[in-house]
């Protein structure tokens, strides 16, 4: 794939994904919430992205070529902003 294809993959991702799960912001505060409750400590939603990313890079580091894990870290960062 080419960056542009995974550019534009990684966006009807997002759309899919919106349409399965509904707004992201909503659903990483609800994710933001479950684990501040697990942890004992207060996660933001910007927090969930970021280790979500993280996973995704430890998952990467296993396999560099893995496009759904490329494409999955680069919507985290993209919904970053949003769930602020």
């Amino acid at each position: 794939m080419t960056t542009w294809s995974i550019l534009g993959h990684t966006a009807k991702v997002l759309e899919e994904r919106r349409d399965d799960y509904g707004d992201p912001a909503e659903q990483f505060r609800a994710v933001a919430d479950r684990w501040s409750i697990t942890l004992g400590t207060p996660v933001t939603p910007s927090q969930v992205a970021l280790c979500m990313i993280d996973l995704k890079l430890v998952r990467l580091a296993y396999d560099p070529g893995h496009i759904d894990s490329m494409v999955d870290v680069i919507g985290y960062a993209a919904l970053l902003r949003e769930v602020r």
